[in-house]
């Protein structure tokens, strides 16, 4: 019998940064539609709770705890992974972030941003969001000659947003890099892309885009009004994307892509 489009159960998946609301909700996903998800990251206590929650609604996972900026801490999870799990196919890389010392409060001077602040969310965002998990990971995919690779970049990687300027730069770094490696390794038989998400409410941006009391801020408010879907997004809504870009049927000629998921925030603003 013919597999689905979105049948993923031939597939091990692993979700860097599955620790988190946005890498959690993909790992699910991925789960939902039959792959063996490993999550990955730091803190343990979220991550045995996100793997409960697959396996409570009878998916397969494990949670291997390993830093993203750590090569060797890396190497160590792919062992551990392909022990418990098998060959990794799929690879999510969802670890990112921003540093409060890299946004620039309002009338503040650029030119006063600290270069160690900066440092820091490339590292985050490029070096251990993308390129060691990459070299890592992608190593064994191309020795297979199969597999397909997921960076979460951002709107903010295509659209340079006001204050989030070290955060911004660094998206769109993901998004060439990307880019780059979908070409190196297309005759591979790796296929890479990236999702860019729009504005999705998380622990890291929940204060700039909400009151205590629940209302909106000034700048969550800007946004609703600049989003023709009027509303932020839900992390499920990632799901759909990640379980496409996943399935070897259902993007099998897709690589080198972004696919923005923003509520039709940036047909606004391009």
């Amino acid at each position: 019998m013919e597999k689905g489009l979105f049948d993923l159960s031939d597939e091990i998946a692993v979700v860097l940064g599955g620790t988190g609301v946005l890498g959690g909700a993909m790992a699910e996903a991925l789960a939902r539609h039959g792959a063996q998800v490993a999550v990955v990251g730091r803190n343990a206590e979220r991550g045995e709770l996100r793997v409960a929650s697959i396996r409570n609604a009878g998916g397969t996972a494990l949670f291997v705890a390993a830093d993203a900026l750590d090569r060797s801490s890396l190497e160590e999870a792919r062992s551990t992974i392909e022990e418990n799990l098998g060959p990794i196919s799929v690879l999510v890389n969802a670890t990112g972030g921003n540093h409060p010392k890299a946004t620039l409060p309002p009338g503040s001077d650029f030119c006063q941003l600290p270069l160690d602040a900066w440092r820091q969310v490339f590292d985050l965002n490029l070096v251990g969001g993308v390129l060691l998990p990459c070299q890592v990971f992608g190593e064994s995919m191309v020795r297979r000659k199969r597999g397909s690779i997921i960076n979460i970049a951002s709107m903010s990687g295509m659209i340079p947003l006001s204050r989030v300027v070290a955060y911004s730069a660094a998206k769109a770094a993901v998004i060439n890099l990307t880019r780059f490696l979908a070409r190196e390794w297309a005759t591979a038989s790796v296929r890479v892309n990236a999702i860019s998400p729009g504005f999705f409410p998380a622990e890291q941006n929940r204060s700039l885009l909400f009151q205590e009391d629940g209302s909106y801020t000034d700048r969550g408010r800007q946004i609703i009004d600049h989003t023709p879907m009027a509303r932020f997004g839900e992390p499920s809504e990632l799901g759909g994307a990640v379980v496409w870009l996943a399935s070897p049927q259902g993007s099998s000629f897709v690589t080198g892509q972004n696919i923005v998921v923003d509520g039709g925030f940036s047909s606004t603003t391009i």
